[in-house]
């Protein structure tokens, strides 16, 4: 019998509790907890209608570490599974440090007053879940996590030695808004608006934001323009892949997007700055969350694919090598399986499959560990079980 708590009913949270669903073999018994009961409500009643499963649901501050712990003791998960914001990364890790359980997440912590994401404030927990005979798996979603993967298998079965690699993540879809986020809209504005970083030749560079873009012909969508930014798991993979020169993360944004967005940061929307108003203090960004489309919402009129993958250079065997490791995932077939866009679906599917790698003991360990330090076969090979194939494209 292996039990999971997944905290966090948005959009990933709901297609993370259909996939555990889908598979009792591992996930014997699931409970979903949120701050806000109607969604757990809203996910419990599509599992019972399309997965023929019924799952606990529960009502959880994740911010209160005690509030947690004692869910905790009276769930007793074998893990958490951590679909919250990236906010509530280190209380939900100070709750299972202090219950005694696994732990993982899909995104690394980001404090709520700065605009700044690294793995620092999650690899300073090492000791702690070490020597509590626990483990943490950071980053098991799409990317971070699958691209993760991706560069592992790469380095793993397909290269001698690797030189480049470009993150490229391409949302091809159409969501038929003037201007939404596909997933919490603070935390991506947040990323997409600070200041772009890459890392070549052994040290970070930093640029303005959204100040370099390629075009790039994507499988299952065609050529769009992509921009350079700043994401997590360029920090863990300089660590994991060896004699790396040079990573970069790219992602496609649309002219209307990018025409909205620069209205938006013009007038001072996307500030996470405490503004007056009308006798008290309110946060721009989070009004303007207020106001645009919950992305969990999305999915049902979603057309188009996503296409996500790594353009990894090196050698094999004294000769020059490139490949693309890629996925493509379908909006509408993502919604009739899970209710659920693909961009969440690409970040759910992984998600339980990560899950599965550390309840059957396939990856084990104790300590902190990024996706990428466990044989990645295992993940492969069940994450095009699960709706989610990937190819090798050479180049």
């Amino acid at each position: 019998m292996r039990k999971v708590l997944i905290i966090g009913a948005g959009g990933v949270g709901g297609v993370v509790t259909h996939k555990c669903a889908e598979d009792s073999d591992t996930f014997s018994e699931i409970v979903l907890a949120s701050r806000t009961m109607s969604r757990c409500e809203k996910i419990q009643k599509q599992v019972r209608e399309l997965r023929g499963r019924e799952i606990e649901i529960a009502q959880v501050d994740a911010d209160d570490v005690a509030q947690t712990v004692a869910l905790i003791k009276r769930v007793q998960p074998d893990l958490l599974i951590n679909v919250a914001l990236p906010f509530q990364d280190l209380p939900l890790m100070d709750a299972c440090l202090e219950a005694s359980v696994d732990y993982l997440d899909t995104a690394n912590y980001e404090p709520p007053d700065e605009a700044k994401f690294e793995y620092k404030w999650q690899w300073a927990y090492q000791d702690r879940f070490e020597s509590a005979g626990i483990m943490a798996l950071l980053g098991s979603g799409f990317d971070p996590g699958v691209t993760n993967i991706f560069c592992a298998y790469a380095q793993k079965k397909l290269f001698d030695e690797i030189d480049y690699i470009d993150i490229l993540d391409c949302n091809g879809g159409d969501h038929g808004h003037p201007f939404a986020t596909n997933f919490n809209p603070e935390i991506n504005i947040r990323e997409i608006t600070q200041r772009g970083r890459y890392w070549e030749n052994g040290e970070w560079v930093e640029i303005d934001a959204m100040s370099q873009s390629r075009m790039f012909d994507f499988p299952a969508v065609g050529e769009r323009k992509a921009y350079l930014l700043y994401h997590e798991e360029l920090e863990s993979l300089v660590k994991h892949i060896n004699g790396l020169k040079r990573i970069r993360f790219w992602m496609t944004f649309g002219d209307e997007y990018i025409t909205h967005l620069r209205v938006l940061q013009n007038v001072g929307m996307t500030s996470i700055e405490p503004i007056e108003y009308e006798g008290r203090k309110i946060i721009p960004i989070q009004f303007l969350k207020a106001l645009l489309p919950d992305p969990s919402t999305l999915g049902e009129n979603y057309t188009g694919k996503t296409s996500i993958g790594c353009l990894i250079e090196g050698r094999k065997n004294g000769e020059t090598k490139k490949v693309f490791i890629y996925n493509v995932c379908d909006h509408e077939e993502s919604w009739k399986e899970v209710r659920a866009q693909a961009v969440s679906y690409t970040t759910g599917v992984p998600t339980m499959v990560g899950a599965k790698m550390v309840l059957t003991g396939q990856w084990r360990g104790k300590g902190v560990f990024n996706v990428e330090q466990f044989d990645p076969e295992p993940f492969l090979e069940e994450l095009g079980r699960r709706g989610l194939p990937w190819h090798v494209k050479e180049m």
